[in-house]
């Protein structure tokens, strides 16, 4: 089925309308539907479980880094969307794109770049070894569990290079699984948009459980480049993504001891894109995705050995003036130990990472790395205690030693206070050495300094942080005259203020973000970094609807050619609703106020503006079995 502009319009209007109709119908008749029970009851739990952070579970009032948990009833909202969309709309981020789904895109969090960022994909590292990015607006949010976001450099002394800036962990489904249970789900949107997908998770009493995912996504796209002043032969067309999406997770408890388990996450895709003013019909062929399995065993109460292999991919053929192809692997191994100490929990590590590239544009090349490291983490009403120290052997850039030690102090039950300290590194991405792109193979790692002093009040109805940071990064690589080059020095320093709130049935709270990332040499902001940015939602829930209104605001900032970009302003709503017991309706309204905005500008004669989408809809329905 494929819409015209005008019934594409009406159907949008009908959606819209009868969604609302069905949310209004949902909350006058909530008090008498009992037909859900109270354990089906969307919940929103303000202190919940992270590993991320210490690689030992761990709650998150008792985290001293700034944590960010994106849970299922979170990536609900986001049906038919990307993890890139998820991610921009969380507190510290910013994006740029370069239009619609699937296109070229970065993330930039607390003033990092998203290639000093680490990606886990179910602990295995997944990123472009050329890029040193992960391309998340190629992963679609339907295939995934949760997502745990890790704020600073804590996490380099943890995982080591490319965290300098923070994880990103995004876990797979099949992790937890209680009953067994299938779905299929079915959705269309702007754009011709359409979705169609369906799951399987099944569980049994010996203590294995399997769970399969797959879905197919495609869209037509709008139209993302708009003409510069002076040339105005562009490409005038809609920009379309198309990808096919598996998982699996499989675990299997052998006994109280030992449990084994295996997971992958894989995604083909098609991207258009506009490649400048010679050829209309440009895309690129893509494959992503990790695997990974493991043994665990758990050989006293709170002490455990686990032995992990994983595997990621990143490939990309590209067709247009100038055509490649990249194909990059990562191969780890990793053997981490916790165990239970009279006071605390003691954490250690080895691993192994190869990272290879094939490329039409240079030869073959990999590295390796060789990493050791030991951790303590102290979890108590009194005092929180975090402190990390792991030793690199990299084979292009010799041996590096980063730490952090951090602390938190309860001064009642509900506030606490602290402060940490990291050091982190990152070794150059394969592009940035090689001349071919402006590479120099005699660039040396990035290093940082990165403090932080945080408050946080947490009780039932909700919890609120107070985070200060500063960052200073030495030897920062950066493009000059198409070159990476060693710059001097870039500072960040800035404050991060989330609140949420849960009272009775409603839901509210936001973000604010101040931050100031300058190049130290002359004192100019770093490109694609607002110094203010915001987010304030409010949301409803009841046994059988779950409905949110935000408002996301990005401040000004500049282009990496020094143009400055507007600020803008999207208001966004969501919703979920029980049709009965197994049927769901989910619909998602982006920039009602048809905005318009761009994310990436450039003048000048070859300059171009990549418009961001207008108004936009998407809705779906799941039908489940139990």
């Amino acid at each position: 089925m494929v819409l015209s502009p005008s019934s594409s319009t009406t159907y949008l209007r009908l959606c819209i309308l009868s969604a609302l109709g069905a949310f209004a119908m949902s909350a006058t008749a909530a008090t008498d539907d009992t037909s859900i029970s109270d354990s089906e009851l969307p919940q929103v739990e303000l202190d919940k479980i992270v590993v991320t952070a210490t690689r030992t579970p761990t709650k998150t009032s008792n985290v001293i880094a700034q944590t960010r948990v994106i849970d299922q009833e979170d990536l609900k909202r986001f049906q038919g969307q990307t993890i890139m969309e998820v991610l921009r709309r969380q507190p510290g981020f910013s994006i740029k794109q370069d239009g619609g789904v699937g296109t070229s895109s970065n993330f930039y969090m607390r003033g990092y770049s998203s290639n000093q960022i680490l990606v886990l994909i179910d602990g295995i590292r997944y990123s472009s070894a050329s890029l040193g990015n992960a391309n998340l607006n190629l992963l679609p949010a339907d295939q995934i569990d949760r997502i745990e976001i890790l704020y600073g450099a804590s996490g380099s002394s943890i995982y080591g290079a490319d965290a300098m800036g923070g994880v990103i962990q995004i876990f797979t489904k099949g992790a937890n699984i209680e009953k067994s249970n299938f779905s299929v789900t079915a959705g269309v949107g702007s754009h011709d948009h359409y979705t169609y997908g369906a799951s399987a998770q099944l569980a049994n009493e010996h203590g294995t459980a399997l769970s399969l995912s797959a879905s197919h996504n495609e869209t037509n796209g709008f139209n993302a480049l708009s003409p510069n002043p002076v040339n105005s032969n562009y490409n005038a067309d809609d920009d379309g993504f198309e990808s096919n999406n598996f998982s699996i997770a499989l675990n299997k408890r052998i006994n109280e001891q030992w449990l084994a388990g295996a997971s992958a996450l894989y995604s083909k895709s098609t991207t258009e894109f506009d490649a400048g003013t010679v050829l209309k019909d440009a895309y690129a062929d893509q494959e992503n995705g990790s695997a990974q399995a493991f043994v665990d065993w758990r050989y006293l109460p709170g002490s455990s050995v686990k032995l992990q292999y994983g595997h990621s991919i990143d490939k990309s053929d590209t067709y247009d003036n100038f055509p490649s192809t990249f194909d990059t692997k990562q191969d780890q191994v990793s053997l981490l130990g916790q165990h239970k100490l009279t006071v605390g929990q003691g954490i250690y590590g080895l691993e192994y990472l190869n990272q290879s590239l094939d490329s039409t544009s240079y030869e073959i090349d990999n590295r390796d790395v060789k990493s050791a490291f030991l951790g303590y983490v102290l979890a108590s009403n009194q005092f929180d205690v975090q402190a990390n120290l792991r030793f690199d052997d990299n084979s292009q850039y010799g041996n590096q030693t980063t730490y952090n030690l951090g602390g938190a102090y309860h001064i009642n039950p509900n506030l606490r206070i602290g402060t940490s300290y990291a050091k982190g590194f990152r070794a150059p991405t394969f592009n940035e050495i090689y001349p071919g792109y402006g590479g120099d193979p005699d660039l040396k790692p990035e290093t940082s300094d990165n403090y932080e002093i945080f408050a946080e009040y947490n009780d039932t109805l909700q919890s609120t942080r107070l985070t200060g940071y500063h960052n200073e990064v030495d030897d920062l690589i950066a493009y000059l005259n198409g070159t990476a080059t060693n710059i001097n020095a870039a500072k960040t320093k800035g404050i991060s203020l989330t609140s949420d709130w849960v009272v009775n049935d409603y839901l509210f709270g936001g973000s604010y973000d101040y931050q100031q990332a300058k190049d130290s040499d002359d004192g100019k902001f770093l490109a694609f970094r607002p110094e203010h940015s915001g987010l304030i939602y409010t949301g409803y829930r009841l046994s059988n609807l779950d409905i949110r209104a935000e408002v996301e605001y990005v401040g000004k900032r500049y282009s990496s050619s020094y143009d400055e970009l507007d600020n803008y302003t999207l208001l966004n709503i969501s919703g979920n609703y029980h049709i009965n017991p197994n049927l769901i309706l989910s619909s998602r309204l982006n920039n009602i106020t048809n905005k318009d905005y761009t994310t990436n500008e450039n003048y000048g004669q070859y300059g171009a503006r990549y418009n961001q989408d207008g108004t936009n809809f998407f809705t779906s329905l799941t039908y489940n079995w139990f």
